[in-house]
Parts: structure tokens; sequence; C-alpha cells
């Protein structure tokens, strides 16, 4: 920080996946996130940086609220406890940016990203989240002719997914224009059930078995939407491609890179 001297720092960095890689490594996510986060802001507070953007996530939000989530809920009781070790190290990255802007005038954001996806996605089957993870499924389905895909839960949990590129535009707009440390919601406020994405994907990768729901692994917090209300106020934005569209260039670049895609873990 000191020798390259950066105006704006955006710490994007983060060691996680999807349910899988979360059980496996639960103390590995917790140390790795923790020190990251508060290494970096205290670098780029010694170093003289003007803004720091450090990127939250949902998971930060208590675990067992109804609706649709407002900033204001994020101090409203624990985090789900299968997300445990990774939302309150985000969690803790807000707080030491107030912490920092209270004692040293640090200028410190902090903005509550969704799931995101897109190509360049991690599709390796330890770390991916559901939507790749189910992207790869479905496309290797269609290759192999399997007669049925298997899917974990139930498939009524309702996440909400950004697209890659409408994030980086969404993350560039808050560096540029957001002046108050709270945190800020970050996505589409739109819902869509694990069921649906499912017949999503299955159509557009023209899968045509069957489906077996494993009913024995877990679903997570069972609603995920954020209110975006204050970042279209403050950014005078909102996503622009729609989930359909931003599935059909996922899965067009999954299949053309699908070999090295299958091997970044």
């Amino acid at each position: 920080m000191e020798q390259a001297r950066p105006h704006i720092v955006i710490h994007c960095a983060a060691f996680y996946g999807g349910i899988w890689i979360n059980q496996l490594h639960p103390g590995r996510i917790f140390y790795e996130n923790l020190v990251m986060g508060a290494h970096l802001m205290e670098s780029a507070r010694r170093g003289g940086v003007e803004k720091f953007v450090g990127i939250g996530t949902a998971c930060s939000y208590p675990g067992y609220l109804e609706g649709v989530l407002k900033e204001a809920d994020l101090w409203n009781g624990p985090v789900h406890e299968s997300v445990m070790n990774y939302g309150l190290t985000k969690k803790m990255m807000a707080i030491q940016g107030w912490a920092y802007q209270k004692e040293y005038g640090f200028n410190a954001l902090h903005l509550i990203l969704t799931n995101l996806y897109g190509p360049r996605d991690t599709f390796h089957i330890r770390r991916a989240h559901v939507l790749p993870a189910l992207i790869k499924k479905f496309v290797e389905a269609r290759e192999q002719k399997a007669r049925e895909v298997e899917v974990w839960g139930t498939g009524k949990p309702v996440r909400e997914f950004l697209y890659v590129e409408d994030c980086a535009m969404g993350i560039l707009l808050a560096a540029e224009k957001l002046k108050d440390p709270a945190p800020m919601n970050l996505g589409t406020g739109v819902g869509t059930s694990i069921r649906e994405l499912v017949t999503e994907i299955q159509e557009l990768t023209g899968y045509q078995g069957e489906l077996r729901w494993d009913r024995e692994k877990p679903d997570g917090q069972m609603m995920k939407v954020l209110d975006i209300s204050r970042m279209k106020e403050c950014l005078q934005w909102q996503s622009a491609v729609s989930l359909r569209e931003g599935l059909q260039k996922t899965i067009a670049w999954y299949k053309e890179h699908k070999t090295q895609a299958d091997l970044k873990e």
C-alpha cells in the first residue's frame, strides 16, 4: 500500500463456496476471511487510501428473519448456523470500517452482495455455489445421456441471483458515488426458488431426464432476498441482465470452457 499509494481499494477477495466446502473447511473459511479483511483494511488505512470498499455478503444477515432483508436488519439476530463461520467474518469487516471511521476518519464502505454468477465462475464440484453446480450437473447429464439428476434439498428455499457484470457495475458506481459508511445492499431484489432455478437450467441445457430431490441434504436459510431501495436511491441504478439471459450466457461460457472450468478450484 505504501509503495503503490492507491486512491481506492475494492476488497473482493474471499475463500468460500457452496454448502459442501462450508462443511469441509469451516475453520479455514473463518480464519482466512477474518484476517484478510482485517489486515487489508489496516494496511489501506496506514497507506493513506482515500476510500476502502469492502464486499460483504447476505450470509451476514440474521438467519431466521422472514421476508426481504433491509440493511437495518443486519444487527437483529444471529446469522444462520450453516454460514456462521463466513457470515460473521464479513460482518466484522463492516464493524471494522465503522470503528476506523469513528477513530481515524477513514472512509470505508460496506456493500452486501447477494449470490453472484456468470462466466468464469467456479464450477469445481467441491467449491461451486448452487447455480454453477446445477449447470455442471445438467450439462454433464445431457452429454452422458443420464437417466436422472440428483438435486439437493427440497427446492423450497428462495434465493436472489445477480449477474457478475451487473455486480461489477454496481460496485464501481458505489465506489464513485457512495459516501455514507452504513452497509448497503447490492442485488436484484428478485427472489427465485431453487426449484424454479432447477427448472430453468434444465430447460436451457436441454436435459430431458428425471429429477431426484435428495431431501436428506440441507436447504440452508429458507429465504434470502435483499431490499434494494437504498441502492436504487443512492446509485440511481439497478441490474439490467435478467436471470434467464444471465443463465444463457453462463451456460454458453461453461460449455465452451468446460475442461478448464472443471479444474479451477
